[in-house]
């Protein structure tokens, strides 16, 4: 990648050419829509895309329609056994062709005018180098993204009270929205994050390919968010996938947080310590812990409202929060185990000295 020193710093080059990694399994209503977006996007923008979609062991249509987006917008369809996010997009990043790289997933849509914004923006302010999309969710009949949107407006509500041009790095990373589902970043520096990324734990499958691989980045440069760059998601929908995704998210919690100080941190261990002594108390009295999940169901409906969630965030909250501490509660309860079990091999293997 050229690079252009500036005092003590590198910077990138103008984002001229753009290459976007796209991992997907069993989507094949929402990768059309995605594609589609994403070069009207690049169009508006007059930004060439090289564009590579990882299938990643899909079993519905999605293979017929990524061979129907090649021919319609000359992306390259790359597919492998089913192996997980984390390794889909390892794949995609070994395919890419151009020093500028956009991590996007399979429901997130960008909005037109957002990749003529931020390459107008990299043009003027070269040192702005690193950007997580502003996501907005699309919550409209659909109770459980509306769930997980509320519980973005209370996790960082610095930003989603007031969206506007920020920047975060290590010592504010727990108090900004970020992910890797709609990230831009030079692919220099994403191949040293990649390079650098390390789990609490074995299993990769399980890892925290958002949190952790973002902190990497965070620790060396600041990560830039705007309304301006804008997407939107589209979660899914139904009471199985829903419990599917808070018990894994529970666990790349702990992956991307136990590991790292912070309020998030302090946070998880003040729940692991009084949800072990509710469940300690329950086994005298059942009925103990029956009344604080009903507690907590009573508390975040309000909490949600105070923190400006819509009408749908409030009812998804009062709907599915017992759900969601329960399942996500057991997902943390896996990844302790799971980290434990890490460092317990580590120990055993390290050389005595």
């Amino acid at each position: 990648m050229v690079q252009v020193a500036r005092g003590h710093r590198t910077v990138p080059p103008p984002l001229d050419t753009l290459s976007v990694v796209i991992p997907v399994y069993n989507e094949e209503v929402w990768i059309r829509a995605c594609v589609t977006a994403l070069t009207a996007a690049a169009a508006e923008a007059r930004l060439p895309l090289d564009v590579v979609v990882v299938d990643d062991g899909s079993t519905d249509r999605t293979p017929e329609v990524l061979r129907e987006l090649a021919g319609a917008h000359g992306i390259r369809v790359v597919s492998q056994p089913n192996a997980g996010r984390l390794a889909a997009r390892s794949r995609g990043l070994a395919e890419i062709r151009e020093d500028w790289v956009l991590l996007l997933d399979s429901r997130v849509i960008i909005d037109r005018p957002a990749l003529s914004w931020v390459r107008a923006t990299i043009a003027e302010h070269r040192d702005r180098a690193v950007w997580c999309g502003h996501v907005d969710v699309e919550t409209e009949g659909n109770l459980y993204a509306a769930f997980w949107s509320g519980l973005v407006k209370i996790g960082w509500r610095r930003y989603t009270s007031e969206p506007r041009l920020v920047s975060f790095g290590a010592e504010d990373f727990d108090a900004y929205p970020k992910g890797t589902g709609a990230m831009l970043v030079p692919r220099d520096v994403l191949a040293k994050a990649v390079q650098g990324f390390d789990s609490l734990f074995d299993d990769e499958n399980l890892a925290s390919d958002d949190t952790r691989l973002l902190r990497y980045v965070a620790d060396r440069t600041r990560i830039w968010l705007s309304p301006d760059f804008r997407f939107r998601y589209n979660g899914k929908q139904g009471t199985r996938k829903f419990l599917k995704q808070s018990y894994f998210r529970g666990t790349t919690f702990v992956d991307g947080y136990l590991g790292r100080p912070g309020p998030v941190r302090r946070a998880l261990l003040a729940a692991i310590g009084l949800g072990g002594g509710v469940a300690a108390a329950s086994l005298r009295r059942p009925s103990i812990a029956a009344v604080g999940l009903a507690a907590v169901t009573a508390i975040a409906p309000a909490v949600v409202a105070r923190a400006g969630g819509s009408r749908d965030e409030v009812r998804g909250a009062a709907a599915l929060t017992p759900v969601f501490v329960v399942t996500f509660g057991a997902g943390v309860l896996r990844g302790l185990v799971l980290a434990a079990a890490r460092l317990g091999r580590r120990r055993r293997n390290a050389p005595a000295g």
